[in-house]
């Protein structure tokens, strides 16, 4: 009975495993989606739903997680060598904290969503930034605006905390970049991505 229900459980978490596994390039937004069909499935129902375009989820979650499922901020150093305390409780894809989630977990009632999961963590981005963009006037295009609203929250980009924080700004201009630049890739590869057949697997 053991070898029975081994085999099952193995392949199962060999599954697992590897659909959580990061993208082999996470340079090419239509090589990403070629390698993972569920992810394109998810980020075009976010767009569809949130009016966030593809291109800036995806430049969001690379900056944040590099695509990495379980990605944690790096814990600080007591003495300067004793690990301690991360620097805050931002987890997985979308790097979303713990209060930030527990409002979105509310307003979408439904608590069966993970950090952790690339299609639950894509649909969270899509929310903050269509919220941004209601809230605050921003263009859904505009991701460098948008990732400084994401990054200050929506209070603090009103207040202009981001002004006297250079080094945010440069990410922000590094998240309008790659933004672009998937766009002018997925572009190209769009109407292969929508095919019937290719997203059926």
């Amino acid at each position: 009975m053991i070898k029975i229900y081994f085999i099952p459980i193995l392949i199962v978490s060999l599954f697992v495993s590897c659909a959580s596994s990061p993208p082999s390039t996470t340079k090419d937004v239509c090589k990403i989606f070629k390698e993972k069909r569920s992810w394109y499935r998810a980020a075009d129902k976010t767009e569809k739903k949130w009016k966030i375009p593809i291109s800036v989820s995806m430049a969001f979650i690379k900056q944040e997680s590099s695509f990495v499922a379980d990605a944690k901020p790096e814990r600080r150093k007591l003495l300067g060598f004793i690990p301690w305390k991360r620097k805050s409780s931002a987890k997985g894809y979308a790097q979303a904290i713990d209060g930030t989630w527990e409002i979105y977990l509310k307003e979408r009632g439904n608590w069966f969503t993970d950090r952790n999961d690339f299609e639950d963590a894509v649909d969270f981005i899509g929310w903050y930034n269509n919220k941004s963009h209601r809230e605050l006037g921003i263009s859904t295009t505009n991701a460098r605006a948008l990732y400084l609203a994401y990054h200050e929250g929506r209070a603090g980009y009103k207040r202009g905390n981001h002004r006297g924080k250079p080094w945010l700004l440069s990410v922000a201009d590094k998240v309008q970049k790659q933004s672009e630049r998937y766009n002018f890739q997925y572009q190209k590869c769009k109407k292969r991505l929508s095919r019937s057949f290719f997203i059926f697997f």
